[in-house]
């Protein structure tokens, strides 16, 4: 049944085969978000529509199980080469930094009162800093007149590795007590969410040692102190990222043309005799807040979740751990809560084991290392065998499959169809036939999902080593409009800005590698 997005306002008229009359509660209060957004017109607040006034098409739940299945085939998947695997968990860190949604369960009622981002729709690694110094001290060590990131414990030295891996997160218990050999403990971080996998854990540590590494050049380098060295050093660290969102990030998942085509140079005259000064300049086509940014739907809960069918099954971590699993192969990606032993599989929330420090030569493409990057999965239909049944320590409630969790969400939320979206943005949609649902569903056929169709036309018209079209453009204009609309980020305070040494390379160039070369440093 189509409908218009502004007729969704009441909860009892939204999705009541997938409600449950249970209101779920964290610390006793209701838990809120944008899994219970509802069909909001607004295109401003942290949370909103990109395409707010395009019909809707409600699918039935059994139809999008019968997508799910199909979207987890098994057998050998098809790697994308062009992308290494890190930038699968740079993506995870980098959404964890605009948006933060306490509700991740799909059954829920809506609630007019949860139009609401728990994170502000910033670069500005508030996942990072937290709340600050001041709010939360037990962060920072403020010893030596720098103020710097705690670390966790050193996990032990990697054999005959010298690059500086290491060390684990800091954490509210420590590895031993005693005789007793402790096996969880809850990091002491700003977004606990970057503790939820082993890879994205190691990103996170990584983070805070790239943070230090700015704090010691600005005391030396600069007459800054105090919070004014601190000011310096977050200035520095989020706009190094932010460039490497843009220049590395983004141009691998949408292509430099599209990049290009949204941040456009600008000549622009500046002085009496006709001096002139070429600015980058953003140009919006489908992402317009009216007031302040917001993290459209249409975004996170659809064309963003293309690093879903990225994730590799399993994952080699470091030379050492590699050579000691021998037969066994790289490390699963999940497991049960409460394995036989803590090195079953990447599991987060937990301590670093010992000699498993990420070296990052083997989920990047390191300059000088002999070790090739494992890729990334291509950016297509189809799902890594192991996100078809989620661990409970994963997914506590069912669906289990990924994929039908994604697709119920989107369900759930109202998104228009991706044909639909197609057609907005001037794009010629996928047929039926190419998109493969002809045989399926006529319904999802005619209305095919938006995060379905986002990674169809990825698969079909880039080879799945990028997205297409309207992925593409979503992604891009959401993410460099955020950049745009945050007046402290490099694009509005300082729109020519580039790294320079001894931050950047020699010949000005910043990307993850190199940021995690200068984090590694002893």
């Amino acid at each position: 049944m189509a409908r218009d997005a502004d007729d969704v306002e009441r909860p009892d008229t939204i999705f009541p085969s997938i409600t449950t009359p249970t209101e779920p509660k964290h610390h006793a209060r209701p838990l809120r978000g944008v899994d219970v957004l509802p069909s909001s017109s607004h295109a401003s607040g942290p949370f909103g529509r990109m395409f707010r006034h395009l019909p809707v098409f409600e699918h039935q739940p059994q139809a999008l199980a019968a997508l799910a299945a199909r979207m987890n085939p098994g057998g050998r998947p098809v790697e994308n080469p062009g992308i290494p695997s890190g930038y699968t968990y740079l993506g995870q860190f980098i959404d964890h930094d605009i948006t933060f949604d306490p509700v991740s369960s799909l059954q829920r009622q809506n609630d007019p009162d949860a139009l609401h981002n728990f994170r502000t729709p910033r670069f500005d690694l508030d996942s990072l800093y937290g709340r600050g110094p001041a709010d939360q001290p037990y962060l920072y060590d403020d010893s030596g007149g720098l103020m710097r990131f705690r670390l966790g414990e050193d996990v032990g030295v990697v054999p005959d590795e010298p690059s500086g891996a290491g060390p684990d997160l800091p954490r509210n218990e420590p590895r031993r007590r005693g005789e007793e050999e402790v096996f969880f403990g809850r990091a002491l971080i700003g977004d606990p969410r970057n503790d939820e996998n082993t890879l994205v854990s190691q990103l996170h540590c990584t983070m805070l040692r790239f943070h230090n590494q700015v704090a010691e050049l600005v005391v030396a380098t600069t007459p800054l102190t105090g919070d004014n060295a601190f000011k310096e050093t977050q200035r520095l660290v989020r706009w190094h990222y932010q460039w490497v969102v843009v220049h590395d990030f983004l141009t691998r998942i949408v292509g430099r043309a599209v990049v290009d085509d949204v941040l456009r140079p600008e000549t622009l005259v500046v002085g009496t005799r006709g001096e002139q000064v070429t600015l980058p300049r953003p140009h919006f086509q489908f992402y317009a807040p009216q007031q302040t940014a917001y993290v459209p739907v249409e975004f996170s809960v659809a064309a963003y979740r293309f690093g879903h069918s990225m994730i590799r099954g399993r994952y080699d971590i470091n030379q050492f751990v590699k050579g000691a699993r021998g037969d066994q192969g790289p490390i699963p990606v999940f497991g049960p809560e409460l394995p036989p032993d803590e090195l079953s599989n990447l599991n987060g929330f937990r301590r670093l084991p010992p000699q498993w420090a990420v070296e990052w030569d083997l989920l990047f493409d390191m300059p000088g290392s002999q070790v090739e990057a494992q890729p990334s999965l291509a950016i297509d239909t189809s799902l890594a065998g192991p996100l078809a049944s989620l661990p409970a320590s994963v997914a506590a409630d069912p669906p289990h499959s990924l994929a039908e969790r994604n697709l119920q969400r989107g369900l759930r939320l109202g998104l228009p169809a991706g044909t639909t979206v197609a057609r907005a943005m001037g794009i010629t949609p996928l047929t039926a036939k190419e998109l493969g649902l002809d045989d399926l569903d006529g319904e999802l056929a005619m209305h095919p999902p938006l995060w379905f169709y986002v990674l169809k036309e990825a698969e079909l018209l880039e080879g799945g080593r990028a997205l297409g079209p309207v992925g593409g453009r979503i992604v891009a204009e959401v993410l460099l409009g955020l950049l745009a609309h945050d007046p402290l980020s490099y694009l509005s305070v300082e729109p020519a800005w580039r790294p320079q040494p001894p931050l950047a390379r020699d010949d000005g160039s910043f990307d993850m590698p190199q940021l995690l070369r200068l984090a590694q440093q002893p």
